[in-house]
């Protein structure tokens, strides 16, 4: 059985410590971790495996850390029944002038055309030497085996020039 577990906390990330510790108490295992600071606060997001009752320990254990430890926790069970996505691995990067709908533009695009997205993440930062606002982003895609590939690379490319875009789309080599 599986949970998946978002925490965020203020400033410092030394709460990882004690979920990891409780996780391992519980004789479960971390599947993935990923953990971002972001501003004055600390995000972690954890998948965990184990029995069921081993899960249902660590569930009630994390209750009291979030008290304890005054951060937020939310878990979920993933239904058993999850298809895993087929699809070709793509990386999609962009990089243009701060404005405030850039990110959802890219998205709506994406989701139209069922692209899944299985990772993001976005920035806004001073361009060197002209100190001028700008937006980049990093997105991991699966690209469905019945989409035209070059069809798509175009159409995205074209609705990039659109909205003054800069993009690079491609495989993931491994």
């Amino acid at each position: 059985m599986q949970l998946t577990v978002t925490v965020l906390g203020n400033k410092s990330a030394h709460f990882i410590a004690e979920i990891l510790a409780a996780i391992s108490s519980c004789n479960c295992s971390v599947l993935e971790l990923r953990l971002s600071r972001l501003a004055q606060s600390t995000a972690s997001y954890l998948l965990v495996d184990g029995n069921w009752n081993h899960i249902a320990k660590l569930e009630s254990i994390l209750d009291s850390l979030q008290n304890r430890l005054e951060i937020h926790i939310q878990t979920i069970r993933p239904e058993s029944s999850y298809k895993k996505n087929d699809g070709i691995p793509y990386s999609l990067e962009t990089i243009s002038l701060d404005r405030n709908n850039v990110i959802e533009d890219i998205t709506a695009f994406l989701f139209e055309r069922e692209i899944v997205v299985e990772e993001v993440n976005a920035s806004c930062y001073q361009a060197p030497y002209i100190q001028t606002p700008m937006f980049s982003t990093k997105f991991i895609l699966l690209i469905p085996p019945e989409v035209r590939l070059l069809a798509l690379r175009e159409e995205f490319l074209d609705f990039c020039d659109h909205l003054n875009i800069d993009a690079i789309i491609e495989p993931i080599k491994r």
